[in-house]
């Protein structure tokens, strides 16, 4: 028999599971559970054409349209799900479409009589989605680790992570580094909807009364924004502001941007013109296509410093403390 649970129960006690959306492709592509598989019950012509036979003929025409291209998918899903199996950490298997209805409930159906142990998300993705809204409300204590460009931030919020630290990445979720250059040698970024699912299930990894690292950020992360609610907590809560010297910084950049392709670089500064001046930005074009990159990236380095002290320190009450590289070593990675 399948069992319906809420999406509370399936993130306290069923996420470990195999996880299928059932809903067309398009819908999985722009969002979904992020541990989640998908198996659409139909595609994205199937799903509209049933949709609108549902709206301008009747609910029975439709289901009678659905029957018929569910039918020959029935078993290619068994099998799918079979092989999904081998490799889960679970045998048991959640099921979820927009809100819960038709779509999963017909595959729960056809897995539960097949005689896989299933379960069904009550309000399916739409639930989720509420769940994900309402999780950045709850309050986190967070502790956020600045420094200028080039201090090599994500790497110590790494290692701080390898000594067992509550560590969320942000940048990584995001699949982008923040600057206007934050986007080279990165996948594609996720929708802000894939963006705020991925984030929520990150801070439902973690115990909400223990530290949590994250990176200093300004609202924007490329194309997608950090929800308001942990924005916010961010924004007050305690920033180790890391200092390095220029020179270091300098060369961390050249090992992380020396290698890039010259015409991604130059595409990214002609972005920024408006803000790092036309003389200047011809002056980094002129460098970056010369192949003199560390001139270039001194230019740059120094913009985002004085960039940096503007945008960075708005809020005249929260605690900074401001600590060499090697003392937050010594004192936080442990």
């Amino acid at each position: 028999m399948v069992k319906p649970i809420s999406i509370e129960a399936y993130m306290s006690q069923h996420s470990h599971c195999l996880t299928i959306d059932v809903r067309s492709p398009g819908e999985y592509v722009h969002a979904h559970i992020p541990s989640a598989h998908s198996c659409p019950l139909f595609n994205d012509a199937e799903r509209a054409e049933i949709g609108t036979k549902y709206k301008q003929v009747s609910r029975q025409d439709a289901i009678k349209q659905g029957v018929e291209y569910f039918g020959p998918k029935m078993r290619p899903i068994i099998e799918q799900v079979e092989k999904w199996l081998e490799s889960s950490q679970s045998k048991d298997v959640v099921v979820y479409c927009w809100r819960g209805g038709m779509r999963s409930g017909a595959v729960a159906w056809l897995l539960d009589i097949y005689g896989f142990e299933v379960y069904q998300i009550v309000g399916g993705y739409k639930a989720f989605r509420t769940y994900v809204l309402e999780s950045f409300s709850q309050k986190f204590r967070l502790q956020i680790l600045g420094g200028y460009t080039g201090t090599g931030k994500t790497d110590l919020l790494h290692r701080l992570m390898e000594k067992g630290n509550q560590v969320i990445d942000l940048e990584c979720l995001a699949h982008h580094k923040g600057s206007a250059y934050g986007h080279i040698g990165q996948p594609k970024q996720p929708s802000q909807e894939m963006f705020e699912n991925k984030i929520c299930i990150a801070l439902a990894k973690i115990d909400p009364h223990k530290t949590t690292w994250l990176e200093q950020e300004n609202r924007r992360i490329g194309q997608v924004a950090i929800p308001n609610g942990l924005l916010h907590q961010m924004d007050v809560a305690p920033l180790y502001f890391v200092e390095e010297s220029f020179e270091e910084r300098l060369n961390i950049i050249e090992a992380d941007y020396g290698s890039m392709p010259a015409q991604d670089l130059v595409d990214a500064t002609l972005r920024i013109e408006k803000r790092l001046g036309g003389l200047q930005t011809k002056n980094v074009v002129t460098l970056l296509q010369s192949n003199q990159r560390r001139e270039a990236f001194a230019i740059l380095l120094d913009y985002y410093d004085r960039y940096y002290q503007k945008s960075s320190f708005t809020n005249a009450d929260r605690e900074v403390i401001s600590l060499t590289k090697s003392n937050f070593i010594q004192s936080y990675v442990r």
